[in-house]
Protein backbone atom coordinates (compact mmCIF):
# COMPACT_ATOMS: atom_id res chain seq x y z
CA UNK A 1 0.00 0.00 0.00
CA UNK A 2 2.51 2.23 0.92
CA UNK A 3 4.85 1.64 -2.55
CA UNK A 4 1.32 2.28 -4.41
CA UNK A 5 1.16 5.75 -2.51
CA UNK A 6 4.66 6.74 -3.39
CA UNK A 7 4.20 5.79 -6.98
CA UNK A 8 0.99 8.24 -7.07
CA UNK A 9 3.02 10.99 -5.27
CA UNK A 10 5.66 10.74 -7.20
CA UNK A 11 3.17 10.63 -10.50
CA UNK A 12 1.75 13.87 -9.74
CA UNK A 13 4.78 15.84 -8.33
CA UNK A 14 6.31 14.51 -12.45
CA UNK A 15 2.81 16.02 -14.06
CA UNK A 16 3.32 19.37 -12.29
CA UNK A 17 6.66 20.02 -13.01
CA UNK A 18 5.35 19.26 -17.16
CA UNK A 19 2.03 21.67 -16.24
CA UNK A 20 4.52 24.21 -15.15
CA UNK A 21 6.88 23.93 -17.61
CA UNK A 22 4.50 24.31 -21.16
CA UNK A 23 2.60 26.58 -18.73
CA UNK A 24 5.80 28.58 -18.54
CA UNK A 25 7.27 28.59 -22.09
CA UNK A 26 3.80 27.69 -24.33
CA UNK A 27 1.17 29.22 -22.44
CA UNK A 28 -1.09 29.52 -25.48
CA UNK A 29 -1.35 25.44 -24.91
CA UNK A 30 -3.10 25.95 -21.73
CA UNK A 31 -6.22 27.11 -21.74
CA UNK A 32 -8.38 27.84 -18.44
CA UNK A 33 -11.62 27.31 -20.02
CA UNK A 34 -10.70 23.84 -21.41
CA UNK A 35 -9.79 24.59 -24.56
CA UNK A 36 -6.37 25.72 -26.43
CA UNK A 37 -5.72 28.99 -27.41
CA UNK A 38 -5.39 29.03 -30.87
CA UNK A 39 -1.53 30.39 -31.46
CA UNK A 40 -0.82 34.24 -31.75
CA UNK A 41 0.89 35.63 -35.08
CA UNK A 42 4.58 36.61 -35.27
CA UNK A 43 3.29 40.00 -36.76
CA UNK A 44 -0.19 41.49 -36.00
CA UNK A 45 -2.04 42.29 -38.77
CA UNK A 46 -2.07 45.71 -40.16
CA UNK A 47 -5.16 48.11 -39.62
CA UNK A 48 -7.21 48.69 -42.66
CA UNK A 49 -6.23 52.23 -44.43
CA UNK A 50 -9.08 54.90 -43.43
CA UNK A 51 -11.06 56.06 -45.77
CA UNK A 52 -10.11 59.71 -47.40
CA UNK A 53 -11.71 62.62 -45.90
CA UNK A 54 -13.76 64.97 -48.34
CA UNK A 55 -12.64 68.52 -48.46
CA UNK A 56 -15.39 70.78 -47.53
CA UNK A 57 -16.31 72.69 -50.52
CA UNK A 58 -14.21 76.07 -50.87
CA UNK A 59 -15.39 79.35 -52.66
CA UNK A 60 -14.16 79.41 -56.03
CA UNK A 61 -14.48 81.63 -58.81
CA UNK A 62 -13.68 79.16 -61.12
CA UNK A 63 -16.95 79.45 -63.42
CA UNK A 64 -16.57 83.42 -63.74
CA UNK A 65 -12.99 82.96 -65.43
CA UNK A 66 -14.23 80.43 -67.28
CA UNK A 67 -17.51 82.68 -68.62
CA UNK A 68 -15.07 85.81 -69.31
CA UNK A 69 -11.31 84.44 -69.86
CA UNK A 70 -11.88 83.17 -73.91
CA UNK A 71 -13.14 87.44 -74.26
CA UNK A 72 -9.51 88.46 -72.99
CA UNK A 73 -7.05 89.36 -75.82
CA UNK A 74 -3.48 89.87 -75.47
CA UNK A 75 -2.48 93.03 -77.79
CA UNK A 76 0.88 92.65 -79.32
CA UNK A 77 2.03 96.55 -81.08
CA UNK A 78 4.65 97.54 -82.96
CA UNK A 79 6.15 101.01 -83.82
CA UNK A 80 9.04 101.66 -86.05
CA UNK A 81 11.33 104.38 -84.59
CA UNK A 82 13.99 105.93 -87.16
CA UNK A 83 17.00 106.24 -85.56
CA UNK A 84 19.59 109.03 -86.89
CA UNK A 85 22.47 109.00 -88.68
CA UNK A 86 25.67 109.79 -87.03
CA UNK A 87 27.06 112.90 -87.58
CA UNK A 88 30.43 113.86 -89.12
CA UNK A 89 33.11 115.58 -87.21
CA UNK A 90 35.59 117.79 -88.35
CA UNK A 91 38.92 116.23 -86.59
CA UNK A 92 40.34 113.92 -89.09
CA UNK A 93 41.21 111.05 -86.70
CA UNK A 94 37.38 110.66 -85.84
CA UNK A 95 36.20 111.39 -89.48
CA UNK A 96 38.31 108.57 -90.15
CA UNK A 97 36.70 106.26 -87.56
CA UNK A 98 33.81 107.04 -87.90
CA UNK A 99 33.75 106.52 -92.17
CA UNK A 100 34.28 102.66 -91.30
CA UNK A 101 30.58 103.30 -89.95
CA UNK A 102 27.38 103.08 -92.52
CA UNK A 103 26.22 107.21 -92.18
CA UNK A 104 22.83 106.18 -93.17
CA UNK A 105 19.62 106.27 -90.89
CA UNK A 106 18.21 102.77 -89.26
CA UNK A 107 14.85 101.86 -88.78
CA UNK A 108 13.96 100.02 -85.07
CA UNK A 109 11.31 98.20 -84.51
CA UNK A 110 9.90 98.66 -80.86
CA UNK A 111 7.35 96.52 -79.41
CA UNK A 112 4.67 96.48 -76.55
CA UNK A 113 1.95 94.46 -75.58
CA UNK A 114 -0.93 94.57 -73.23
CA UNK A 115 -4.77 93.12 -73.22
CA UNK A 116 -8.29 93.70 -74.53
CA UNK A 117 -11.52 92.61 -74.15
CA UNK A 118 -13.92 91.76 -77.31
CA UNK A 119 -17.23 93.22 -76.15
CA UNK A 120 -18.78 93.36 -79.36
CA UNK A 121 -18.65 90.35 -82.35
CA UNK A 122 -15.26 91.37 -84.43
CA UNK A 123 -14.59 94.87 -81.64
CA UNK A 124 -12.14 94.83 -78.83
CA UNK A 125 -11.81 97.53 -76.43
CA UNK A 126 -8.43 98.27 -74.99
CA UNK A 127 -6.68 101.17 -73.30
CA UNK A 128 -5.32 104.26 -76.09
CA UNK A 129 -1.60 104.04 -74.21
CA UNK A 130 -1.45 100.13 -75.31
CA UNK A 131 -2.14 101.16 -79.18
CA UNK A 132 -0.72 104.89 -79.36
CA UNK A 133 1.53 105.68 -83.06
CA UNK A 134 1.40 102.14 -83.17
CA UNK A 135 2.24 100.79 -86.76
CA UNK A 136 1.14 97.01 -86.61
CA UNK A 137 -1.37 95.54 -84.06
CA UNK A 138 -1.78 91.90 -83.78
CA UNK A 139 -4.09 90.49 -81.23
CA UNK A 140 -4.33 86.96 -79.74
CA UNK A 141 -7.20 84.97 -78.45
CA UNK A 142 -7.38 82.61 -75.72
CA UNK A 143 -7.83 79.63 -77.95
CA UNK A 144 -4.35 80.57 -79.87
CA UNK A 145 -5.59 82.49 -82.84
CA UNK A 146 -4.02 85.52 -84.04
CA UNK A 147 -4.77 88.30 -86.37
CA UNK A 148 -4.10 92.03 -87.53
CA UNK A 149 -6.11 94.18 -85.95
CA UNK A 150 -6.77 98.27 -87.05
CA UNK A 151 -7.87 100.83 -84.38
CA UNK A 152 -11.76 102.04 -84.98
CA UNK A 153 -11.09 105.09 -83.16
CA UNK A 154 -9.55 106.53 -79.35
CA UNK A 155 -10.33 108.90 -77.02
CA UNK A 156 -6.84 109.93 -74.73
CA UNK A 157 -9.42 111.80 -72.36
CA UNK A 158 -10.77 108.30 -71.12
CA UNK A 159 -7.62 106.68 -72.33
CA UNK A 160 -9.51 104.23 -74.07
CA UNK A 161 -9.35 102.43 -77.48
CA UNK A 162 -11.41 100.57 -79.93
CA UNK A 163 -9.76 97.94 -82.09
CA UNK A 164 -11.48 95.70 -85.19
CA UNK A 165 -10.64 92.44 -85.84
CA UNK A 166 -11.35 91.25 -90.05
CA UNK A 167 -13.99 89.95 -90.71
CA UNK A 168 -12.82 87.05 -92.58
CA UNK A 169 -11.65 85.75 -88.32
CA UNK A 170 -14.47 83.90 -87.66
CA UNK A 171 -16.95 83.77 -85.06
CA UNK A 172 -14.92 85.24 -81.00
CA UNK A 173 -16.25 84.83 -78.09
CA UNK A 174 -17.96 88.25 -76.42
CA UNK A 175 -17.39 89.37 -73.04
CA UNK A 176 -21.28 90.23 -70.98
CA UNK A 177 -20.81 93.68 -69.23
CA UNK A 178 -21.71 94.20 -66.13
CA UNK A 179 -22.39 97.45 -64.63
CA UNK A 180 -20.87 99.51 -62.25
CA UNK A 181 -23.58 101.02 -60.60
CA UNK A 182 -24.42 98.84 -57.94
CA UNK A 183 -20.53 98.16 -57.19
CA UNK A 184 -19.73 98.35 -53.93
CA UNK A 185 -15.78 98.63 -51.89
CA UNK A 186 -15.08 95.14 -50.36
CA UNK A 187 -16.51 93.46 -53.43
CA UNK A 188 -14.48 91.05 -54.62
CA UNK A 189 -13.36 91.54 -58.51
CA UNK A 190 -10.84 89.53 -60.27
CA UNK A 191 -8.05 91.29 -63.15
CA UNK A 192 -7.39 89.06 -66.49
CA UNK A 193 -4.71 90.37 -68.56
CA UNK A 194 -1.23 89.51 -70.05
CA UNK A 195 0.90 90.63 -67.63
CA UNK A 196 4.90 90.85 -68.93
CA UNK A 197 3.78 88.73 -71.31
CA UNK A 198 3.96 85.89 -69.43
CA UNK A 199 0.14 85.08 -70.95
CA UNK A 200 -3.13 85.19 -69.91
CA UNK A 201 -3.23 85.52 -65.99
CA UNK A 202 -6.13 85.85 -63.07
CA UNK A 203 -5.56 87.99 -60.13
CA UNK A 204 -8.54 88.14 -57.39
CA UNK A 205 -8.99 91.15 -54.67
CA UNK A 206 -11.34 93.53 -53.94
CA UNK A 207 -12.41 96.79 -54.81
CA UNK A 208 -10.65 99.05 -52.28
CA UNK A 209 -12.52 102.61 -53.77
CA UNK A 210 -14.53 103.49 -56.28
CA UNK A 211 -14.63 107.11 -57.81
CA UNK A 212 -10.86 108.01 -57.39
CA UNK A 213 -10.23 111.01 -59.40
CA UNK A 214 -7.10 113.89 -59.79
CA UNK A 215 -4.89 111.42 -60.17
CA UNK A 216 -3.26 113.17 -63.05
CA UNK A 217 -3.95 109.89 -65.54
CA UNK A 218 -6.36 111.39 -67.42
CA UNK A 219 -8.72 114.78 -68.27
CA UNK A 220 -11.48 112.93 -66.90
CA UNK A 221 -11.08 110.51 -64.04
CA UNK A 222 -13.38 108.03 -61.85
CA UNK A 223 -11.13 104.79 -61.40
CA UNK A 224 -12.44 101.60 -59.71
CA UNK A 225 -9.22 101.24 -57.26
CA UNK A 226 -8.70 97.59 -56.64
CA UNK A 227 -5.85 95.49 -54.71
CA UNK A 228 -6.25 92.89 -57.81
CA UNK A 229 -2.83 92.23 -58.78
CA UNK A 230 -2.31 94.78 -61.77
CA UNK A 231 1.07 94.41 -63.65
CA UNK A 232 2.41 96.15 -67.22
CA UNK A 233 0.80 93.96 -69.72
CA UNK A 234 -2.70 94.06 -67.73
CA UNK A 235 -3.60 97.39 -69.66
CA UNK A 236 -6.88 97.08 -71.53
CA UNK A 237 -7.66 93.37 -69.59
CA UNK A 238 -10.94 92.64 -67.92
CA UNK A 239 -11.94 93.72 -64.16
CA UNK A 240 -14.57 91.22 -63.68
CA UNK A 241 -16.87 90.68 -60.83
CA UNK A 242 -17.40 87.04 -58.93
CA UNK A 243 -19.90 86.27 -61.34
CA UNK A 244 -17.93 86.57 -64.53
CA UNK A 245 -19.47 90.39 -66.11
CA UNK A 246 -16.88 92.66 -67.07
CA UNK A 247 -17.20 95.88 -64.55
CA UNK A 248 -13.89 97.68 -65.33
CA UNK A 249 -11.28 98.25 -67.66
CA UNK A 250 -8.14 97.79 -66.19
CA UNK A 251 -6.21 101.16 -66.91
CA UNK A 252 -2.83 102.07 -64.52
CA UNK A 253 -1.23 101.23 -61.78
CA UNK A 254 0.35 102.98 -58.58
CA UNK A 255 3.62 101.95 -58.41
CA UNK A 256 7.26 103.21 -57.67
CA UNK A 257 9.28 100.15 -58.50
CA UNK A 258 6.82 99.52 -61.80
CA UNK A 259 5.24 96.02 -60.21
CA UNK A 260 1.88 96.00 -58.24
CA UNK A 261 1.84 97.25 -55.13
CA UNK A 262 -1.68 96.38 -54.53
CA UNK A 263 -3.11 99.93 -55.80
CA UNK A 264 -4.52 99.15 -59.46
CA UNK A 265 -7.10 101.29 -61.29
CA UNK A 266 -9.55 100.39 -63.82
CA UNK A 267 -12.01 102.51 -65.79
CA UNK A 268 -15.82 102.14 -65.16
CA UNK A 269 -17.47 100.10 -67.07
CA UNK A 270 -20.64 102.17 -67.67
CA UNK A 271 -17.81 104.94 -68.70
CA UNK A 272 -16.20 102.38 -71.08
CA UNK A 273 -19.72 101.27 -72.71
CA UNK A 274 -20.60 105.17 -73.81
CA UNK A 275 -17.30 105.46 -74.89
CA UNK A 276 -16.87 102.95 -77.18
CA UNK A 277 -20.74 103.06 -78.67
CA UNK A 278 -19.52 106.89 -79.90
CA UNK A 279 -16.74 105.33 -81.04
CA UNK A 280 -17.93 102.77 -82.87
CA UNK A 281 -20.69 105.15 -84.28
CA UNK A 282 -19.13 107.98 -85.06
CA UNK A 283 -15.34 107.22 -84.75
CA UNK A 284 -14.51 109.34 -81.96
CA UNK A 285 -16.01 110.86 -78.75
CA UNK A 286 -17.76 114.23 -78.68
CA UNK A 287 -18.11 116.71 -75.26
CA UNK A 288 -19.29 119.31 -74.04
CA UNK A 289 -17.31 122.68 -73.39
CA UNK A 290 -17.19 126.05 -72.26
CA UNK A 291 -14.04 127.21 -73.12
CA UNK A 292 -13.08 127.98 -69.26
CA UNK A 293 -10.36 127.74 -67.22
CA UNK A 294 -11.70 126.35 -63.76
CA UNK A 295 -9.97 126.17 -60.48
CA UNK A 296 -11.10 124.63 -57.30
CA UNK A 297 -12.18 127.16 -54.53
CA UNK A 298 -9.91 126.33 -51.83
CA UNK A 299 -10.77 127.50 -48.11
CA UNK A 300 -8.04 130.42 -48.43
CA UNK A 301 -10.33 131.90 -50.91
CA UNK A 302 -13.91 131.27 -49.73
CA UNK A 303 -12.42 133.42 -46.67
CA UNK A 304 -11.09 136.12 -49.19
CA UNK A 305 -14.95 135.88 -51.29
CA UNK A 306 -16.63 136.05 -47.51
CA UNK A 307 -18.20 132.68 -48.59
CA UNK A 308 -20.33 130.29 -46.20
CA UNK A 309 -18.30 126.98 -47.93
CA UNK A 310 -15.99 126.39 -50.49
CA UNK A 311 -17.96 124.40 -52.85
CA UNK A 312 -17.82 125.73 -56.63
CA UNK A 313 -15.41 126.39 -58.86
CA UNK A 314 -13.81 129.65 -59.94
CA UNK A 315 -13.17 130.56 -63.19
CA UNK A 316 -9.24 131.47 -63.85
CA UNK A 317 -9.69 132.23 -67.78
CA UNK A 318 -11.96 132.60 -70.05
CA UNK A 319 -11.79 131.98 -73.81
CA UNK A 320 -13.17 135.09 -76.07
CA UNK A 321 -14.66 133.03 -78.91
CA UNK A 322 -15.35 130.26 -77.04
CA UNK A 323 -19.13 129.30 -75.48
CA UNK A 324 -18.60 130.85 -71.84
CA UNK A 325 -17.11 133.88 -73.57
CA UNK A 326 -20.30 134.11 -75.85
CA UNK A 327 -22.49 133.28 -72.85
CA UNK A 328 -20.72 136.69 -70.86
CA UNK A 329 -19.01 134.54 -67.99
CA UNK A 330 -15.80 136.67 -66.81
CA UNK A 331 -12.94 135.67 -64.92
CA UNK A 332 -13.36 135.82 -61.43
CA UNK A 333 -17.31 134.59 -61.39
CA UNK A 334 -17.94 131.79 -59.09
CA UNK A 335 -20.06 129.06 -60.74
CA UNK A 336 -22.44 127.32 -58.31
CA UNK A 337 -24.86 125.10 -60.11
CA UNK A 338 -25.42 123.87 -64.24
CA UNK A 339 -28.75 123.45 -64.86
CA UNK A 340 -30.29 123.68 -61.21
CA UNK A 341 -27.37 121.04 -60.50
CA UNK A 342 -25.04 122.01 -57.83
CA UNK A 343 -21.15 122.23 -58.84
CA UNK A 344 -18.98 120.99 -56.27
CA UNK A 345 -15.89 121.51 -57.76
CA UNK A 346 -13.52 121.54 -61.02
CA UNK A 347 -13.83 117.65 -61.55
CA UNK A 348 -17.67 117.50 -60.98
CA UNK A 349 -18.06 120.51 -63.14
CA UNK A 350 -16.14 119.13 -66.15
CA UNK A 351 -17.63 115.59 -65.91
CA UNK A 352 -21.35 117.47 -66.15
CA UNK A 353 -20.41 119.78 -68.94
CA UNK A 354 -18.50 117.42 -70.89
CA UNK A 355 -21.88 115.06 -70.40
CA UNK A 356 -23.69 117.70 -72.27
CA UNK A 357 -24.41 117.51 -75.66
CA UNK A 358 -23.07 120.36 -78.14
CA UNK A 359 -25.45 122.86 -79.14
CA UNK A 360 -27.65 122.57 -76.34
CA UNK A 361 -28.45 125.84 -74.01
CA UNK A 362 -27.74 125.71 -70.23
CA UNK A 363 -28.35 127.49 -67.53
CA UNK A 364 -24.89 128.76 -65.86
CA UNK A 365 -25.56 130.03 -62.06
CA UNK A 366 -22.80 132.21 -61.02
CA UNK A 367 -21.75 134.73 -57.97
CA UNK A 368 -20.06 137.63 -59.01
CA UNK A 369 -19.72 140.83 -56.43
CA UNK A 370 -21.55 139.38 -54.03
CA UNK A 371 -24.65 138.42 -56.57
CA UNK A 372 -26.19 135.54 -57.64
CA UNK A 373 -26.77 135.76 -61.89
CA UNK A 374 -28.04 133.64 -64.38
CA UNK A 375 -25.99 133.37 -67.77
CA UNK A 376 -27.70 131.27 -70.86
CA UNK A 377 -25.04 129.56 -72.26
CA UNK A 378 -24.90 127.39 -75.40
CA UNK A 379 -22.40 124.66 -75.15
CA UNK A 380 -19.83 124.09 -77.22
CA UNK A 381 -17.96 120.95 -79.04
CA UNK A 382 -14.32 120.04 -76.66
CA UNK A 383 -11.76 120.30 -79.60
CA UNK A 384 -9.35 116.99 -79.80
CA UNK A 385 -6.47 116.32 -78.18
CA UNK A 386 -4.33 115.52 -80.67
CA UNK A 387 -3.73 111.67 -81.01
Amino acid sequence: MRRLWLIFAQAVTVSLAILFVVSALRPDWVSLGGRAKPPVADTEPQAAAPEPVRPAPLLSFAGAVARAAPAVVNVYTAKHVDVPSIPQSNDPVLRGLMGQLPNTSRRHESTSLGSGVIVRAGYVLTNYHVVEAADAIEVALADGRETAAQVVGADPDTDLAVLKLPAQFGETPVATLGADVGLKVGDIVLAIGNPFGVGQTTTQGIISALGRNRLGLNSYENFIQTDAAINPGNSGGALIDAAGNVVGINTAIYSQSGGSLGIGFAVPIDTARAVMDEIIRSGQVKRGWLGVEPQDLTPELARAFRLSSNSGVIIAGVMRDGPAGRGGLKVGDIVRSLDGNEVQNTTSMLAMIALLPPNQEVVVTVLRNGRLMNLKVKIGVRPQRPK
